[in-house]
This record gives structure tokens, sequence and C-alpha cells, in this order.
């Protein structure tokens, strides 16, 4: 169980909540108690209209949609420190979705009630809720351009670059994502399978750009990975 000081910090860490004083953080603490789930426990399903919005104070989430061929598709992967959740005053209609801990996982759960009377309370809360929806839909819509016009290895290397940027580590030989992702998860993020994406990930070793250490990615040549990203693999093959 987590201490009370410990609650509050994390819970001050939601991106959301930075216009709030820490008083006012503490008493949204005490109103709204923390849930605890388990690694690949499901926080909601299509079946499950609950209205709420959840902030993650600890771990990652999984939001996806299974296909009628039942393929799995990842719609984003939400880190510790921010929001999700199904809410019409989000403009969060996700029809079919899934939200899956992929790790042990710690939210706190705001029905739309309280949402509504914080947002009337601070506007700039409201404000803060917008610019991370706005965020996370462009990034959405430069996923789903890059599956439509771009081949595997191309999005592939886009979605490291994303990962850099969000979750990298920076070590002496380059950049490190921290977090081991398999290749079937990673397909489910580019709209690939996982056999396509293993034979992307080996044309990537071979151009230098990234290299495999215990399932974990380390960023080589970030410039080679950019230009996997922009071009393809096959001008620099020409090359």
């Amino acid at each position: 169980m987590l201490s009370p000081e410990e609650k509050l910090r994390l819970l001050s860490m939601v991106d959301i909540l930075e216009p709030l004083s820490r008083d006012e953080i503490t008493e949204l603490s005490r109103r709204i108690p923390d849930t605890h789930y388990q690694q690949g426990q499901l926080l909601y399903t299509p079946k499950e209209r609950s209205e709420a919005l959840f902030m993650l104070k600890k771990g990652r989430v999984r939001i996806y949609r299974v296909g009628h061929d039942g393929r799995e598709f990842t719609l984003t992967v939400v880190g510790a420190g921010t929001v999700f959740g199904e809410m019409s005053l989000t403009a969060q209609r996700l029809e079919n979705a899934y939200a899956e801990a992929m790790e042990r996982v710690i939210v706190c759960k705001m029905r739309k009630h309280d949402l509504e009377r914080l947002v009337m309370d601070k506007p700039q809360v409201g404000l803060k809720v917008m610019g991370v929806l706005s965020e996370r839909l462009s990034l959405a819509e430069d996923r789903m351009e890059d599956i439509a016009l771009k081949e595997v290895p191309s999005r592939l290397a886009g979605f490291i670059l994303q990962l850099v940027e969000s979750e990298g580590v920076m070590t002496a030989e380059g950049p490190k994502i921290p977090t081991r992702y398999t290749h079937r998860q990673l397909a489910t993020m580019i709209g690939s399978k996982r056999e396509t994406v293993t034979k992307a990930f080996t044309l990537l070793q071979q151009a230098g750009a990234i290299e495999l250490k215990r399932r974990r990615i380390h960023v080589r040549d970030i410039e080679t990975l950019r230009k996997v990203a922009d071009q393809g693999l096959r001008p620099m093959l020409v090359g």
C-alpha cells in the first residue's frame, strides 16, 4: 500500500492537474480513491460504458481495438502522469475499445460530474485536458497516415522515434527504450503482423540504426533511423 504522501505525490504528477494547488490536489486525493490493476488486467471493455476519466498515477496502459478478424490494433499506450478513458465530456467515445494494464497500474477514476465540477472551478484544467487530447489525436493521425502510405520498416522506425521521445533514456552509446516491447505488441501498434515486424527489425539492425539487447531497443544511429522513417530503406540500399 502507498503512503498518503506517496499517493499525493503521484497524483500531483498528472498533467491535467498542474493548475491545482497542493491543498486542492490533497482534497481531490481524499475524494477519489486509488484503484490497482495487475499486468494483463482490463480496466474497461466495450461492454462497459463507465463514463470515467482515468488518471494514471503509475504504470502503462494500452488502449486497443479488436477487428472482425480477431486482430488487435493498438490505438495508444498511455504512460504515468496523464489521463485516458471514455467520456462524452472529453470527446473520447472510443467505440469497441479495451484498456489493458501493461504492468502493475495505479489509477484514480474521476466520474463525469466530478470532472465537470473541477473544470467549472478551474477552467485551466479544461484547457489542459484539451491540450492532452489534441496532442494524442495528432499522434494517432500521424500513425494512421504512416500505415496507409509507408512500408513496415519505415513505420517501425517512426514508432521507435516516438518511443525515444516519450520514454527514451540516454546512455553512453545512445538512446535506449527501457520498456521491453514484444514484436507482437509492436505489430499491433503499427498495423502489421509479428513476423513482418521481426523482419523489419532485422533490416533496421543491418542498416546500423538500432540494436536489440535483452529485448530492449537501443538506437545506434538516430539519423539513419530518421531517414528510414521518412524515406524507407530502398534509397539507402541503392546508395
